[in-house]
């Protein structure tokens, strides 16, 4: 078959199936991405808290899964997920659960996420000094108040660079849910290697979608850097 046919939509070539793997990837890394940040502000926060039990779970949770490899987080989540699920719904019935691929994607992929994010937001709010704080309490702000007026837009604009490189991993790591049968990219791309035999074919086209999502990124991150930075005086 020509490989131009193999390419295309029509009802013998595989761009449809290839278009909605690109769909679920960008999905799933879309459907990732807020509960990373909000959990590894969560983790920052509780790695600076006063309180040495929280301190200590927070050190212990960026510990475990920025050791762990991603794929075993994954089978983690998947598996794990299923047996205690089935085992609280057993309590009430007999009927066989299982556990939704996105969501377990989504969980694994954003924990992982949340590990490596709440190091950048630590560095972030290192980089704040004191006086920050001081000149709010001096203005009778509350600590939540003043860190969501105060220090949260300056934290946003300190942590964006390192953020925008976890967003282009994630990106890519999306592909690993491929293993709990979700079918992204990269699942999608597999199976069509099977059944026509062409490897070099789909896999380049593949790397090349991969590749554009990450240029379509990459200009929407620098957009989003230009706005942050946007109150700043050049030099």
């Amino acid at each position: 078959m020509d490989l131009l046919n193999l390419l295309s939509f029509g009802p013998d070539g595989w761009g449809n199936q290839l278009l909605q793997g690109t769909w679920l990837t960008i999905r799933l890394a879309l459907a990732t991405l807020p509960f990373g940040l909000a959990l590894g502000l969560l983790m920052a926060l509780a790695k600076r808290s006063p309180n040495r039990w929280w301190r200590a779970f927070g050190n212990a949770y960026t510990t475990i899964f920025r050791g762990l490899p991603e794929l075993l987080t994954i089978f983690i989540v998947y598996f794990g997920g299923q047996i205690a699920l089935q085992k609280i719904v057993g309590l009430f019935s007999d009927t066989p659960v299982e556990v939704n691929g996105f969501v377990a994607g989504m969980i694994a992929l954003g924990v992982v996420f949340s590990a490596y994010a709440s190091e950048v937001f630590l560095g972030a709010f290192n980089n704040i000094t004191r006086g920050q704080y001081e000149a709010a309490y001096a203005l009778g702000l509350r600590p939540w108040t003043t860190l969501r007026l105060v220090i949260v837009p300056q934290l946003v604009r300190l942590a964006l660079p390192g953020l925008a490189n976890l967003w282009l991993i994630l990106l890519k790591d999306t592909s690993l849910v491929s293993v709990i049968a979700l079918d992204d990219l990269l699942r999608k791309t597999s199976i069509a290697v099977r059944v026509t035999k062409e490897p070099f074919l789909f896999f380049g086209v593949a790397c090349l979608i991969y590749l554009a999502l990450s240029m379509i990124s990459s200009i929407g991150i620098a957009a989003v850097e230009r706005w942050a930075n946007r109150g700043l005086r050049r030099a």
